[in-house]
């Protein structure tokens, strides 16, 4: 069975959702059973079922742990993302077979060949392509957010306002000055959320390409929105040359007119463009001085991308409104360096934010089996990527032996396992009493919104928050003080609403 933390803030949510599988799933006897006990009763019958409830179809297939200990920090903890893929592939049996031994996508796929040997590679292929089969033949049911739940935290209750439902993947989120909020889904639409909860669509958005980890990504707002109007977006831009297509992370603005993306300027395009679908980074930050900033994956390519200051990808760059250079940037002056380039040696950030306290940029990044790291991004600093990591690669064998070295910024912290971090934000205000100045985060892989307590600079204590609420792709505090969640499976955006003592 695999690990999972039954805490009483998540058994509760968990029952929920166990209760309505049971009822919609599972046979006429056992819902006579549901039917003819007390509350009292039901609740020993559901705790004893989650006890040896696994989050994988078949919890004594010898392919579980090979799983959970190969797959699940990328796909998740169950198989659920797989019933509904798009197998580029095939998912025949030998399909599943090739991709698993050599990998695909140009890296974005590992390669475990050498870590699994025939039996434990059959296990693990029987096991995926049973619980697909069994999962697209009782597909499982919509995740239950109750109304009146009610989380905790250590410092306050609060409870989950849903304002946006039925959407692909919310990637990110920028709020306007008339309290709408504009949606990014990583298919490559854009919403405007209006303030009675309805959608519209809006058009003329730049084409993306949506596979591997690409699409239309974060969204963020020009400081003086309110007299110039320009809305940035960053996506997976698509090349076609000498009949090979490649992808790059792009950052583009644009004016929005009625319901349409109008004065489009695209103002970066990281090089060169590359044939894997992974890494794209693609947040997007204001400083309080009116610069941009703006993460760039590694693009899979670890041993050449991020040590390099002549290429763009494994950095955080540093630009002016309309993508001009600054003339401080660290290498601006360099010829041979790209002189947008702010820091370097980053895997792969898909979160940044703004300290309130300081005006310090702070970013996190995926690291791989392990060493998911949180930095504060400091001018021409190196980050270490791939000479030091907490991490190790994918099929379990060691890429280095160093986890710091005085010429590399150290993490202020770091996860081992990983939780695949995405998202950030600082708490400012009295909106959230108890948690001024703190942290939160996503995690995609085990789908909760992860608390970090501050103490001048430094992570001093962690909760996990909203646990099995679905995999978190970004936390934003508006204007107005309220904190936002973007979750996928299912597709929606959540206020944070504290319970006022």
């Amino acid at each position: 069975m695999p690990a999972v933390l039954f805490r009483m803030e998540s058994l509760f949510n968990f029952l929920e959702n166990m209760l309505v599988k049971n009822l919609q799933n599972r046979s006429n006897r056992f819902r006579s059973i549901i039917t003819g006990v007390s509350c009292n009763a039901l609740f020993i019958i559901l705790l004893l079922h989650a006890c040896s409830f696994s989050f994988y179809p078949d919890s004594n297939h010898p392919g579980e742990k090979i799983y959970a200990e190969y797959c699940a920090d990328c796909h998740g903890r169950d198989l659920e993302s797989f019933a509904s893929w798009e197998w580029t592939y095939g998912k025949s049996r030998e399909a599943v077979i090739e991709s698993v031994m050599n990998g695909r996508d140009y890296g974005a796929m590992p390669a475990f060949g050498e870590s699994l040997d025939g039996e434990k590679l059959n296990d693990l292929v029987d096991y995926m392509l049973g619980g697909i089969k069994a999962l697209e033949d009782n597909p499982p049911a919509p995740k239950i957010i109750p109304a009146s739940r009610t989380y905790k935290s250590r410092e306050l209750s609060f409870n989950l306002e849903i304002l946006v439902d039925d959407m692909d993947i919310p990637w990110g989120l920028a709020f306007l000055p008339d309290d709408r909020i504009l949606v990014t889904e990583k298919s490559g639409r854009l919403f405007l959320v209006d303030k009675d909860r309805t959608k519209k669509e809006i058009f003329q958005v730049p084409e993306v390409n949506p596979g591997g980890q690409g699409g239309l990504m974060d969204v963020a707002l020009h400081p003086d929105y309110a007299s110039n109007g320009w809305i940035y977006l960053s996506y997976s831009k698509v090349q076609n040359k000498e009949g090979r297509s490649g992808n790059t992370t792009a950052v583009a603005r644009y004016r929005l007119k009625s319901n349409v993306l109008a004065d489009e300027e695209i103002i970066f395009e990281a090089q060169p463009y590359s044939r894997t679908r992974h890494h794209y980074g693609s947040r997007l930050l204001f400083d309080r001085d009116g610069y941009l900033f703006i993460t760039i994956g590694d693009r899979g390519a670890r041993d050449v991308n991020p040590q390099r200051i002549d290429l763009y990808p494994g950095k955080v760059h540093r630009l002016h409104d309309d993508g001009s250079i600054p003339s401080d940037n660290p290498f601006a002056e360099m010829d041979d360096a790209v002189q947008s380039i702010w820091s370097y040696g980053h895997r792969n950030a898909q979160g940044m934010a703004l300290e309130p306290s300081t005006g310090q940029v702070w970013v996190h990044e995926h690291g791989p089996r392990g060493g998911d790291e949180l930095n504060r991004v400091q001018k021409a600093k190196n980050y270490g990527w791939p000479i030091v990591s907490y991490g190790i690669n994918y099929n379990g064998t060691r890429f280095t032996d160093r986890t710091e070295a005085p010429e590399f910024e150290s993490p202020i912290h770091y996860w081992v396992p990983s939780i695949a971090p995405s998202g950030m934000t600082f708490v400012d205000g009295d909106v959230y009493p108890g948690w001024e100045g703190d942290l939160l985060l996503g995690s995609l892989k085990f789908e909760y919104l992860h608390f970090c307590e501050m103490d001048k600079g430094k992570v001093t204590g962690e909760q996990r928050l909203m646990e099995g609420i679905g995999r978190v792709r970004d936390v934003k505090q508006a204007p107005d003080g309220y904190i936002y969640v973007t979750v996928e499976n299912p597709g929606r955006v959540y206020r944070i609403v504290p319970e006022r003592q």
